[in-house]
């Protein structure tokens, strides 16, 4: 798949389907890969994290989250992109699993949410074959403690794992556990409270132009209103920035 570079992150494109042929194309093969749902907050955090923007770098997949993103590349490039969210992503790829019988994982997020996400999946997708769910510390993980993660999900024989970890902290461990799980990884952060009722998705409408942060802002305000007020402010300089650029270099040709 072909990836365009967009500040500090690079875009992979396609079709919404093609996002998901290829990621079970790389579980099929199990081979050891990781996947990104990138947003604006994200590109901002790769700005300022130089560890961050590596791991972002050396992803296999990078999905345009966020519609802001995927109307930037429009604006910029003249690029006709799917929106590939994570909330879109996550019910769909574990549909295909059950479908054509790849077994998947559930790394990260507390006890209590593993459990309701077992009970989800009893009732909606019966026949899905999961390999394991697993609540890390909540703390930073000494060496052998990430090799024995490691070694569970391998001995598992999980071939998608979901990473409930949170930005920068999930996109962080895939970077280190790539050639060391022999699966394909997506950190999901927030998709999975959606998924199994926890937290509600904006309607249709709001996502469509692109409000859905504003939706999620009212459910959680302490703590996102200064991540949105300094990351969508910092976005939009740096998208204006970028477009001034481009028809400057547009004009010299």
């Amino acid at each position: 798949m072909h990836k365009q570079k967009h500040l500090s992150l690079k875009i992979t494109l396609g079709p919404y389907q093609t996002f998901i042929d290829n990621i079970l194309d790389l579980a099929k093969k199990r081979q050891s890969s990781y996947v990104c749902v990138a947003n604006v907050h994200m590109l901002i955090e790769a700005k300022n994290d130089k560890a961050f923007r590596r791991a972002l770098l050396a992803a296999d997949i990078v999905t345009p989250d966020g519609m802001p993103l995927a109307k930037a590349l429009k604006l910029l490039y003249g690029i006709d992109q799917d929106r590939v969210a994570g909330m879109d992503l996550l019910p769909d790829l574990l549909k295909s699993a059950q479908d054509i019988g790849l077994s998947v994982f559930f790394y990260g997020g507390s006890d209590q949410m593993l459990e309701k996400t077992r009970a989800y999946i009893k009732t909606n997708f019966p026949k899905l074959q999961v390999a394991g769910l697993y609540s890390p510390p909540f703390r930073p993980l000494k060496d052998e403690e990430k090799n024995e993660v490691a070694n569970i999900i391998q001995e598992s024989g999980a071939q998608i794992v979901f990473v409930v970890l949170g930005c920068p902290k999930q996109e962080k461990w895939m970077y280190e556990m790539k050639g060391k799980i022999p699966a394909v990884m997506l950190g999901i952060g927030g998709a999975l409270p959606v998924l199994i009722g926890e937290q509600k998705r904006a309607p249709k409408w709001m996502q469509k132009y692109s409000l859905e942060w504003s939706y999620r802002l009212i459910q959680e305000p302490k703590r996102l209103f200064r991540r949105y007020l300094v990351t969508n402010s910092s976005y939009v300089m740096l998208l204006a920035g970028q477009k001034i650029k481009l028809m400057l270099v547009s004009k010299k040709k």
